[in-house]
């Protein structure tokens, strides 16, 4: 157990007033949460929580933590970070137990101020949890902040910090008159804020109009010309991404970043003014940071505004599963993309590349239904379907932005849907139905159906089909087939080496006399032990006939045998996007439109 360790810095939360019919309703009022993060508590790697608040009476109050952070679909239960629980009134420690796993309740001794403390173990390098350097941590609002169960969460708030003289801090929260005061307009809003705390780097500038600031941590790691591209590409994408829906919802968003050579690839979480992103150090400068960073920003219209029904409000107790998930993921890929082409950040051609390695990692996994996938989210299926929703949903959006505009002589586009759906659901402060989503598609394509679509692509299974949809756009898929020397295994590693697993019928390998379970020696002189034998083997034979003797060296029983087998090619069917110079008057313009925004003649 971690006790806790008093140090120069704390947060401070103080509900304001939601009405006095409100408060007087209210379970606990004058709420205030103190967090403590020093270069003391960095040294256990943990962050202290207190949760102070008043009652008016001796009834039990329950508070929970919240189980998972909007935008990572799946139930993280931050309560098992939780150690050294205390709660005390009016300076006296007072009776507490636990009504269910994430969820205290406290006995106060009657009227009065009572106080829940605890410590929250930050050693998670995850961007919807809390992690702690010596000299750093960034937390969520949804790991710290306890909530009064079954109470309203639409309570203002403020918040005050207090660091240690040579730390700084950054958070999407909006600064209130008081040096390091900020205030948020109800819980939702407090916990969607990631904060950094500690030495990092952090600068700002005005795009549009809008505060935007860099913070990256640890210091010095993006500097110079790394740090200037990503701001270059920032001020670049924002344009084409504010003109989808005409509005800028905030006074200042917050790009947050740390670099760590323990994470294996890159990530990032959205929140409605800011988003937190973990990388290994190789994604600077990288075309991939400005990916992500695109499609992070866009999330806060698609999604943390503009989201499905089945989504609103936030209930952080439970799962929230939507069939429309591959709208606010997907599409949210498809307008990064589009942002990073508009603002010149990529060429076409590498938008074609982009789209084509869509098609090709859906076409690589089992056929699925969007629908099913997006539902899926939650469980992360093992098929290789677990993230289909992202590209299968991107690649969806391209095709109903074509469609929108074909139907329309590209006079509308699929800005013109995002926009409906944003104004009429974020707008009247609700989420959107499949019903709304579908009615604002047929509205901007002239009233056209797209029953039989949303049948085969988004409910069904079937394929895309490529092949019409692209000339409607200017654009073809070309195809290339090439014959590929082939052995006709597959195979695992074992202590022993190179196992086969499966053999291909009517393979070279078979014709062989190859078995399951034979050790791989060596194939066509090509030691086994090179991890890519495979590739090599290819090279070898890539101008080879068919016919070619070559033999193929195994281990079986404890006998190494050499088997001759002859060459054996394949049909590799390849295809790529291009554009088509052949393409009619009004395909050509749809394919304009789609490169730059524009509708119209």
């Amino acid at each position: 157990m971690t006790n806790r360790i008093a140090g120069a810095l704390s947060l401070s939360l103080v509900l304001i007033g939601a009405g006095a019919t409100t408060l007087a309703e209210e379970a606990v009022s004058n709420v205030r949460y103190d967090v403590t993060f020093t270069a003391e508590t960095a040294s256990n790697r943990a962050i202290h929580v207190e949760m102070s608040f008043d009652v008016s009476n001796g009834d039990a109050v329950a508070l929970s933590i919240p189980s998972w952070t909007p935008g990572s679909y799946s139930i993280e239960d931050f309560a098992k970070n939780v150690i050294g629980i205390r709660a005390s009134q009016g300076g006296a420690e007072i009776r507490w137990d636990k009504a269910d796993f994430d969820t205290w309740r406290v006995y106060p001794t009657g009227r009065g101020r009572v106080t829940l403390g605890f410590d929250y173990v930050a050693d998670q390098l995850d961007n919807g949890n809390a992690w702690a350097r010596p000299d750093f941590a960034f937390f969520n609002g949804t790991n710290l902040f306890p909530y009064p169960e079954g109470e309203s969460l639409e309570f203002a708030s403020e918040v005050v910090f207090h660091t240690e003289s040579d730390w700084g801090v950054a958070t999407g929260l909006t600064a209130a008159s008081a040096a390091r005061t900020y205030s948020a307009a109800d819980y939702h809003e407090l916990v969607d804020m990631p904060t950094f705390v500690g030495r990092f780097d952090v600068d700002s500038t005005q795009i549009g109009g809008k505060w935007y600031r860099l913070a990256t941590y640890p210091q010095g790691m993006m500097a110079g010309q790394v740090r200037s591209l990503l701001w270059d590409q920032i001020v670049r994408m924002m344009p084409p991404m504010e003109a989808v829906t005409d509005q800028v919802p905030w006074d200042h968003y917050t790009t947050m970043l740390v670099f760590d050579e323990s994470f294996g690839g890159g990530s990032a979480l959205e929140h409605s003014n800011s988003h937190l992103g973990i990388y290994h150090p190789n994604f600077l400068g990288s075309p991939t940071l400005a990916s992500i960073t695109a499609h992070e920003i866009f999330h806060a219209w698609n999604v943390k505004r503009m989201r499905p029904v089945d989504m609103w409000p936030y209930d952080y107790g439970r799962p929230m599963p939507t069939e429309l998930l591959w709208v606010s993921e997907g599409i949210t890929d498809y307008y990064a993309d589009l942002a990073l082409l508009r603002g010149g950040i990529v060429s076409p051609e590498s938008f074609y590349e982009d789209t084509q390695a869509k098609i090709d990692e859906v076409n690589g996994v089992p056929p699925v239904a969007l629908e099913d996938a997006s539902l899926s989210a939650w469980i992360g299926p093992r098929d290789g379907t677990a993230s289909v929703y992202y590209p299968k949903g991107s690649l969806a959006g391209l095709m109903l932005d074509i469609l929108v505009r074909d139907a329309s002589d590209n006079a509308r586009s699929l800005d013109d849907v995002m926009k409906a759906v944003y104004e009429a659901s974020y707008g009247r402060g609700r989420g959107f139905t499949e019903e709304q989503w579908w009615a604002a598609v047929r509205s901007a394509a002239g009233g056209r159906s797209f029953t039989d679509f949303h049948d085969a692509y988004i409910d069904g299974r079937e394929a895309y089909p490529w092949e019409e949809m692209l000339p409607l756009a200017g654009l073809r898929l070309r195809v290339d087939v090439t014959r590929v020397p082939r052995i006709g295994i597959s195979t695992t590693g074992s202590a022993e080496g190179v196992r086969v697993a499966a053999l291909t019928p009517g393979s070279a390998a078979a014709a062989a006399g190859v078995q399951v379970g034979d050790l791989i020696v060596s194939v066509a002189g090509v030691d086994a032990g090179n991890t890519d034998f495979g590739a090599v083997f290819r090279i070898q034979f890539a101008g080879a006939p068919a016919g070619t003797r070559y033999d193929l060296v195994v281990e079986r029983g404890g006998q190494r045998l050499t088997l001759s087998t002859e060459l054996r090619l394949d049909d590799v069917r390849s295809t790529t996007i291009e554009e088509d110079s052949g393409a009619n008057e009004k395909a050509a313009r749809i394919r304009n439109g789609l490169l730059t925004g524009s509708t119209g003649r």
